[in-house]
């Protein structure tokens, strides 16, 4: 049976390793305080000698050891958030352009590419960003849309199989219901038979650390809709598999030689936790000074208000004080009676720390400044721009690498099933490609010059520095352009270059020049 067997300890005992860090990664891109100080204060896995020690660096980590006074005010600033959100951005600001060569499989490419498909992307970018990658898969509901869509599954939710780091199948887990100690989680395995994709189903009712027996899929109507057949499987009728692996980036640092990560993409979060960790420790620290520096005035208890029996006494309404046994002081001396007591609130050292943190996560995120709105009020030029924004570029162009080849399988098998489940007739034999925006555009006013001084030059071809400044055009748009450039310059050419003036040879038409009458 391809589904697992009854009993298994869940998550699987193949990601043990891989888990834990999986868990961690998703505390900082929730921004969930409470997983974050859960994920530091206790050690994963087996008590190593020093462990405590070590999770007590961790500003995260840090427990309570003194009960006689309140916790510590923690603020944590969602960095991973923001930077996973950027890496979505960069990638899909703008939907990828498919094209495929078939005039009316390229009108339903269209359709199956729409809206709904470029908001996949997009989300499952973010996550992608934080936990290294994820599963998209091809998904159909005759019931909700007339076509097959994209849906996507993370890396914490999934077990897959790879063979010379080419996925082979992959099971994806979700939980359906908890009642009590009763776990119910829905199974999804993805596997080839005969070359063909099939998907098997089942319903499972365990404990949170073991996936128990199977029980009927109609159970839970979840997955009671399901048409399987009596293996509890569905066959696509198309070839592969109708789930894609898409690493956010590679080499993995963290699990190169673990016999499963190694084939997973890197986070971006991958060995910045540390820095995370203390950004949050800096805005605290700040925010600690904040609350200090409120004035507290010390007073003797001689001038504080009796309140009456049981209700204490105050000084003032709204003033922070604190009474003292002090005698009351005498008119000559009676300024001394009170005293004001403020400390400094260090907002310039703290800004810098704080600012040292955050440029070091973004260069070692792989993204610039600039992509975050820190450029500064000095105004620069659109190259300099560029210039700054050339980190975050690199790091773009370097995962549309990873998901390109990604996205023109999906687009064909979605075509296939189209065909399969939907009836229709695309051309299945036809080429896709899929082409993703620059999230870091070329700077307009660097080409131009460029084109410029080419002409200048004379090493470039009108058509060439059209074609230079308007990559995303077709060759019927460069045509027409080319043509009306002329046009406009009078640039037609009325005799051959090389015998020009020979003569008169060409000039009778431009400048009313007999042939003959030409003078040297």
């Amino acid at each position: 049976m391809p589904l697992p067997a009854n009993n298994t300890p869940w998550p699987p005992q193949q990601l043990e390793a891989i888990t834990p860090k999986l868990n961690e990664w998703a505390a900082w891109y929730e921004s969930n305080i409470d997983s974050l100080s859960n994920v530091y204060s206790k050690p994963a896995g087996k008590p190593k000698r020093g462990v405590v020690g070590n999770l007590r660096r961790w500003f995260w980590g840090e427990t309570r050891m003194d009960l006689t006074k309140p916790p510590e005010r923690k603020l944590h600033v969602p960095a991973a958030a923001d930077l996973c959100k950027a890496s979505s951005d960069l990638l899909f600001n703008e939907p990828p352009t498919v094209v495929v060569e078939h005039e009316a499989t390229q009108a339903r490419v269209e359709d199956l590419t729409g809206p709904d498909f470029h908001s996949a992307l997009a989300n499952a970018a973010e996550t992608t960003a934080a936990l290294g990658g994820c599963f998209l898969r091809v998904t159909w509901d005759t019931g909700l849309e007339d076509h097959p869509f994209l849906t996507h599954v993370d890396y914490d939710a999934a077990l897959p199989e790879f063979r010379f780091g080419r996925l082979v199948a992959v099971t994806f887990w979700r939980v359906v219901k908890t009642d009590n100690q009763l776990v119910y989680r829905h199974l999804e395995r993805h596997e080839t038979i005969n070359g063909e994709g099939v998907i098997f189903h089942g319903l499972y009712q365990g404990t949170q650390d073991n996936l128990g027996r199977p029980v009927p899929l109609a159970e839970h109507h979840s997955t009671a809709g399901l048409e399987v057949d009596e293996e509890g499987k569905i066959n696509t009728g198309t070839e592969g598999l109708a789930a894609f692996h898409w690493p956010n980036m590679g080499p993995n640092r963290t699990w190169r030689k673990d016999p499963l990560g190694q084939y997973l993409g890197r986070s971006d979060l991958d060995g910045i936790e540390s820095l995370f960790d203390a950004l949050d420790e800096a805005y605290t620290s700040l925010m600690r000074d904040v609350r200090l520096g409120k004035a507290m005035l010390v007073v003797p208890n001689s001038l504080l208000n009796n309140n009456g029996p049981g209700a204490g006494a105050s000084f003032g309404q709204d003033e922070i004080y604190s009474g003292v046994n002090a005698p009351p002081g005498s008119a000559a001396d009676s300024k001394l009676s009170i005293e004001q007591i403020q400390f400094d609130i260090r907002v310039q050292e703290h800004e810098q720390t704080i600012l040292l943190v955050w440029n070091q996560i973004m260069k070692s995120a792989g993204y610039s400044a600039q992509t975050f709105g820190d450029g500064g009020d000095v105004a620069v030029t659109a190259t300099e721009v560029f210039a700054k924004e050339r980190r975050s570029g690199l790091t773009q162009g370097r995962k549309a690498r990873a998901v390109r080849p990604v996205l023109e399988a999906i687009v064909r098998k979605l075509l296939a099933m189209d065909n399969v489940v939907f009836n229709k007739a695309n051309d299945l034999t036809a080429p896709v490609s899929v082409e993703l925006a620059d999230g870091v555009k070329d700077d307009p006013e660097a080409i131009a010059r460029t084109a410029q001084l080419l002409s200048t030059a004379l090493a470039a071809s009108i058509e060439t520095r059209v074609r230079m400044i308007n990559p995303d055009k077709d060759q019927d748009w460069i045509d027409d352009e080319v043509e009306k450039i002329k046009a406009e310059n009078s640039l037609e050419v009325l005799a051959d270059p090389d015998t020009l003036g020979v003569d008169g040879e060409g000039l009778s038409e431009q400048f009313g020049v007999e042939n003959g009458d030409a003078t040297e």
